[in-house]
């Protein structure tokens, strides 16, 4: 899920088309079309974030790593704890949810495997 992700939100930092954190981004849901949370969002925030985007049919990503992972991937020295891309197009967004699915396949399948040797 990295490569693609991270590109995408380093070009969204780059060209100022991103908001950051969670409060920021749940104010300003009717410019998103992708959000990115990170799992450090408290789940009430969670909640009332999944609720507008899917009111406004937006796509959502759970990152699985911290806001400092998060960060880190939008090439920023700090805390992000949720993303929204106001400028993403429609294939990029497929395709990091496309890899995004792919990765919690193989992570499952990894951990099936490593279960029956235990």
């Amino acid at each position: 899920m990295r490569k693609i992700l991270e590109k995408a939100l380093k070009d969204s930092q780059k060209e100022k088309k991103s908001i950051l954190g969670s409060k920021q981004v749940l104010g300003s849901l009717k410019n998103s079309k992708f959000i990115v949370l990170s799992q450090s969002v408290p789940k009430k925030m969670v909640d009332k974030i999944i609720e507008g985007a899917k009111k406004e049919k937006i796509s959502t990503l759970h990152f699985e790593g911290s806001s400092v992972a998060l960060g880190r991937l939008c090439g920023l020295q700090f805390r992000v704890s949720a993303v929204s891309l106001t400028s993403a197009s429609d294939a990029n967004i497929k395709s990091i949810m496309k890899e995004s699915t792919t990765e919690e396949w193989w992570n499952w399948i990894l951990l099936q495997t490593f279960l029956m040797k235990v």
